[in-house]
Formats: C-alpha cells, structure tokens, sequence
C-alpha cells in the first residue's frame, strides 16, 4: 500500500462518481482448503478494475506479475499498476489484463 495515496485516490475515483473499496479482503485457496490469511487489494473500482498504489522511485515487472495473479485470483480481466514514486504519476501507470485476445 502508498500509505495514504491509495485514499487519495480512492477519493478522486468516489468524486467522478465510481464505487470503491479500499482494502477488499480476496479468500485464498490452496488444495481445496481456505488458507488463513486474505489477499488484500488496494482498491477494487466498481467490481471490475483492481487498481494497485506503489510508491517507488523504480518501476519493477513484478509488479505486473503480482497484478495479474490477483485479477486471476478474483477472475476479473483489467488492473492498474499506479507508482506515485515516479516524477510525474501519469509515467507510472501500468495497465494489467488478464486474458486479453490476441
């Protein structure tokens, strides 16, 4: 989590009139059986978009990687990787799709 931007932001999306949830608590299963510790996504707008807030002056695919196992975790298809460590935030948003056809 951004510590803090992830509220922000939450906010803006809340103003422009979508549906967010902050902290959206995803079971995890393994064999059959429900682990005890949740996945938690940052946010999660209108049940479609996960959107994950990172706050890191260097951009790293695996946050791709992470992006992609929730969306296939949750079955949904887009994410959004957003790094407010980067100088301009526009530079640090990544679009994640989980099935796209080729």
């Amino acid at each position: 989590m951004a510590r803090g931007w992830d509220e922000a932001l939450a906010f803006e999306l809340e103003s422009r009139g979508l549906t967010v949830t902050r902290q959206k608590a995803v079971p995890l299963m393994y064999k059959g059986g429900r682990l005890a510790s949740d996945l938690r996504l940052d946010l999660l707008t209108s049940d479609l978009v996960i959107v994950e807030c990172k706050a890191t002056t260097a951009h790293n695919s695996l946050f791709e990687a992470q992006a992609l196992t929730y969306l296939r975790l949750c079955d949904l298809r887009l994410a959004l990787v957003v790094n407010f460590g980067e100088r301009q935030v526009r530079q640090g948003i990544h679009r994640v799709v989980n099935g796209l056809q080729e």
